[in-house]
This record gives C-alpha cells, sequence and structure tokens, in this order.
C-alpha cells in the first residue's frame, strides 16, 4: 500500500477506488472510523462465513457501533459496542450466540487490539416467516 500526502491528510488508491484519510471529516475518513470499520467488517465477514458453513437461514446482518474515545489520551479509542441484527428463517439465539463468539476468535482485527480496546458484543435476532 502507498499513501501520499496532501495538504488536508492522505490518500491512497487501493483498488476499488480512492481513499481520503483526514483528521478533518471534510476532507476524508478519519482514521478512528476506518478502525472501526475494519474490525465490523472482519467481524461480520467471519460471523457470516460461519453461518454460510452452518447452512443457516441468514437474510440480511446489520452492525452498528458505538464507540467510546478518550480525549485526555489523544482521543483514543477505549471501547466499542458491536450492535449484530441478523435477520432470517428458523434461527437458533443459542447457535448464533456460540458462533458470534467463535467469530471474535477469529478475526485478525478484533484479535490485533485485544488488551488496547475494549470490544463488546450484542446480539439482537428478527425471525422472519417464509
Amino acid at each position: 500500500m502507498k499513501f501520499h500526502m496532501k495538504e488536508k491528510g492522505m490518500r491512497a488508491d487501493l483498488g476499488f477506488g480512492v481513499l481520503d484519510v483526514s483528521g478533518d471529516n471534510q476532507y476524508g475518513y478519519r482514521p478512528f472510523q476506518l478502525m472501526v470499520a475494519s474490525i465490523a467488517g472482519c467481524s461480520g465477514s467471519v460471523f457470516m462465513k460461519i453461518l454460510e458453513k452452518q447452512r443457516m437461514e441468514v437474510e440480511d446482518l446489520i452492525i452498528s457501533a458505538d464507540v467510546e474515545r478518550n480525549a485526555l489520551k489523544a482521543n483514543s479509542i477505549e471501547s466499542i459496542t458491536l450492535h449484530y441484527i441478523v435477520k432470517g428463517y428458523r434461527l437458533s439465539p443459542e447457535k448464533l450466540q456460540r458462533n458470534l463468539e467463535l467469530s471474535r476468535k477469529n478475526c485478525s482485527m478484533i484479535r490485533t487490539v485485544e488488551g488496547c480496546i475494549d470490544i463488546k458484543e450484542r446480539l439482537e435476532i428478527i425471525q422472519l416467516s417464509k
């Protein structure tokens, strides 16, 4: 990866398009947003792979993130609460919870920040009928 400095941040061309990163959200994604997106994206991808392997009938997965930052420590990320909303058919709450715990163990982004950022997970299940 190559990053090029520009007046208000930096820019990278990562193959899927240009990514602008800046401490000022008028000029690009803020670094903490990309960190949270990486954690949610990795966790969600691993979770879905596990659910697909188990042939669970998931129609949709939505993840929202609540972030707590510490202004006294360079605005560092202290904690992230990931709220997973799983919509599907005949979903077992117990299996979903176990699979979410398994996905946490296999998500490289969560494993990278363990001990630095407190990551909590909440699971909401929406049963659909056919």
